[in-house]
């Protein structure tokens, strides 16, 4: 068996592996070990080169940005500041038609600054959004879908887990990736509210309960301006501190999430949401995600490390320069894979399996791999909303408590945002300074 069949090989296993229930980082690490055993014809070989590997991924700086990040999500997850800015932007928009579906995507887009992962947002404004949501008249469908849908947007707004783990496997600066993903994340905010304004103008039926009636706004009316400045002072002043500090050059990333993690910690106890029982919870869990994160990572470098060998993303070059294919269709193909994939696989999954594949090639076409980054962290999270696995649904469900709402509603429900979120990745395509601009 040649170097490339073996390299062919591995990628059919892995994910017949992964889809049989095992660990994404066991299945990487596994078969990149016995693949370059077989490619070397020495175990002793392979567990050195391999040990290298894992060795070469966490031994850096930028690889303490994880864990710090983590423990702000949590404490700003526990300490109740998602209500709050709920609170204030169903405020801000109740007059509108479809004003609380705008408020929680503004919500999120908020929260989004703050925490860094989808799924804790599903998960915090399931419980907080689609409650209110259903109370004021909004149909089930469209109450978990639009949270559904604008959770993706705390995976692209920075500070943002999938954004730091594209820049340990590309190699590239995290920061930067902050900036470039602000644009990006508002744009598609705003794709967002379009989409809900749409769909309220001309299908009413698929946004409220009772079209004829409209919307009942239960949010509080008597919220005056000093409230909506207490309550949304926290969450923007830990934006000012963490964003501001990075793109104002007065620390790095890594030194943000600490300085964030700890103004998360001060915030929590002046609030008084948080107990030393839950505080130890919070860091024994920031240790677990943080483990599992390494994992990955270090398995993620033994698998690049085995494509190398192989010869697999240089014969896909030459591939690539036989057929003249341009960079435009090379990107078609990308893009579409990476959304099928996203049926079956969840995002780190995909980035892990994908990536180490396809950075050589777009290094052959000299590619911004910032804008690459933006790109595929965008089409990665469309894998969030489409069925089967949609995890970010499958978080939404779980999190529903006695609301009695099948699988197929929120699916259904996040369509039109999935669809949103397929015309973002046509502009960042076609307008790439939508990515750069501010770089």
């Amino acid at each position: 068996m040649s170097n490339l069949q073996i390299g062919l090989m591995s990628i059919v296993l892995i994910l017949v592996l992964i889809q049989s229930g095992l660990h994404v980082a066991i299945a990487l690490a596994a078969v990149s070990f016995f693949s370059v055993a077989l490619i070397r014809g020495n175990f002793d070989v392979a567990g050195t080169f391999l040990s290298l590997a894992a060795l070469e991924s966490v031994a850096r700086y930028s690889f303490g940005v994880i864990p710090l990040f983590v423990l702000m999500g949590l404490l700003v997850g526990i300490s109740g500041l998602g209500r709050d800015v709920f609170e204030v932007a169903g405020q801000l928009f109740r007059r509108l038609t479809g004003g609380l579906g705008i408020a929680t995507v503004f919500a999120n887009a908020v929260f989004a600054a703050v925490n860094g992962t989808s799924i804790a947002s599903a998960s915090v404004f399931t419980r907080i959004a689609v409650p209110e949501l259903l109370r004021s008249g909004y149909t089930r469908r469209f109450s978990v879908g639009v949270v559904a849908g604008s959770s993706v947007l705390g995976m692209l707004i920075p500070p943002s887990l999938l954004l730091i783990l594209y820049g340990i496997i590309a190699e590239v600066s995290i920061g930067d990736l902050f900036t470039a993903g602000i644009l990006p994340g508002i744009v598609l905010s705003l794709l967002f509210v379009a989409t809900i304004l749409l769909l309220a103008k001309f299908r009413p039926g698929f946004v409220l309960a009772k079209p004829e009636e409209g919307a009942r706004s239960l949010v509080a009316d008597d919220l005056s301006p000093s409230q909506m400045i207490g309550k949304s002072a926290p969450v923007v002043l830990l934006i000012v501190i963490v964003l501001g500090g990075i793109y104002g050059g007065v620390f790095t990333p890594t030194e943000a999430g600490a300085v964030g993690a700890l103004a998360a910690l001060v915030i929590s106890v002046t609030r008084r949401s948080l107990g030393w029982r839950q505080f130890w919870g919070l860091l024994v869990e920031t240790g677990r995600v943080t483990a599992a994160i390494t994992f990955l990572i270090v398995a993620a470098h033994m698998y690049a490390r085995l494509l190398a060998l192989s010869g697999l993303p240089s014969q896909m070059n030459a591939l690539i320069q036989h057929y003249e294919l341009g960079l435009f269709a090379v990107m078609a193909l990308y893009l579409l894979a990476i959304i099928a994939l996203g049926t079956i696989l969840d995002s780190s999954s995909i980035m892990l399996i994908v990536l180490p594949l396809i950075l050589p090639i777009m290094a052959s076409f000299q590619v911004d791999l910032i804008w690459f980054g933006i790109l595929t962290i965008i089409a990665v999270e469309v894998g969030l909303l489409t069925p089967p696995l949609g995890i970010a649904c499958f978080v939404i469900k779980a999190n529903l408590e006695k609301l009695d709402i099948p699988l197929n509603v929120i699916f259904a429900g996040a369509f039109p945002f999935v669809v949103a979120m397929l015309v973002m990745i046509g502009l960042v395509l076609l307008i790439p300074q939508l990515a750069t601009a501010l770089l």
